[in-house]
């Protein structure tokens, strides 16, 4: 996570009630980390080639451009309002959304969206941007989804890989800010067979997978007590499909954080299935965090 001194927490807006939200959420994270927060849109139509001025002899405050005025300062007009004395600006950017909040990333805290926009296909449960940032960007990307449940704890999928270490630091200082619980989930499958043609059973002590996986969990929580003392940590290990577990555990969560890819990802997989399926089906707000590339 960026951490430079004067980094902002980065909301991207479209007007769209789901906006609103991801704005409300992110004015309250930027107080919670004392930072600034800049309200982003990206402006397409200049791109295409669209006039977005008021035309010659046009009423006051016509133009695609003044639409997008007002809903940064509707947007910017919201985060004051939750959060007040926030710092917070707006700004319009010429570009596609997805590629502007990217090119916002190596210098923000984090991101945050909603999960679908005005420019979301109905059918798609998390819009086409909330993918792409979470799949690009280099800073953690929150998206605005599900449920409110202020009092849960805070959920974070363990595999034992890098980006799910740095996924676990993110949560616990998550968790520590909001003077929650930290569920630390690690869920495992149980081996299938003895190695590739070999459709037998594979023959195990199920005390002894279990015990592995416990300590799996154990090491990628190392040194979390040190830095946070006061955090209340909680371990979880299940026999099951990940994606499953985190999506169940999110029913009860205030946040869910998930790395942007682990060990059990395919690698032609940049966000990861398992990030990929909670973005679509968690029943909270959810944090993706990525290696730095």
């Amino acid at each position: 996570m960026n951490s430079a001194n004067g980094a902002a927490v980065v909301v991207g807006v479209d007007g769209s009630e789901q906006a609103l939200r991801a704005v409300r959420l992110a004015a309250v994270e930027a107080a919670r980390r004392n930072r600034p927060l800049r309200v982003v849109h990206g402006f397409i139509w200049p791109l295409l080639h669209v006039p977005v001025d008021a035309p010659p002899g046009g009423p006051p405050g016509a133009g695609i451009r003044h639409q997008a005025e007002q809903l940064v300062a509707a947007a910017v007009a919201e985060a004051e309002a939750t959060v007040p004395d926030l710092r917070v600006s707006g700004e319009i950017i010429d570009g596609e959304a997805a590629a502007v909040l990217l090119g916002e990333s190596p210098t923000a805290v984090m991101i945050v969206l909603g999960d679908r926009g005005l420019g979301g296909f109905a059918a798609l449960v998390v819009g086409s941007v909330a993918v792409q940032v979470a799949t690009y960007a280099d800073c953690p990307v929150l998206v605005a989804r599900g449920s409110d449940h202020p009092d849960g704890p805070v959920v974070v999928g363990v595999d034992g890989s890098e980006v799910s270490r740095l996924a676990v630091e993110f949560a616990a200082e998550e968790a520590a800010l909001r003077d929650a619980e930290l569920v630390a989930l690690h869920a495992y499958r149980h081996p299938v067979s003895a190695g590739p043609g070999d459709m037998q059973p594979l023959v195990y002590d199920e005390s002894e997978l279990r015990d592995e996986e416990q300590r799996v969990l154990a090491e990628s929580l190392t040194g979390l007590g040190d830095r946070w003392p006061d955090l209340t940590i909680r371990r979880a290990t299940t026999r099951g499909r990940p994606a499953r577990m985190l999506t169940e555990a999110s029913r009860q969560a205030q946040l869910l954080v998930v790395g942007g890819q682990g060990h059990s990802e395919l690698a032609g997989l940049l966000l990861g299935s398992v990030s990929h399926s909670v973005l679509h089906h968690a029943d909270c707000p959810v944090a993706v965090v990525r290696a730095p590339r």
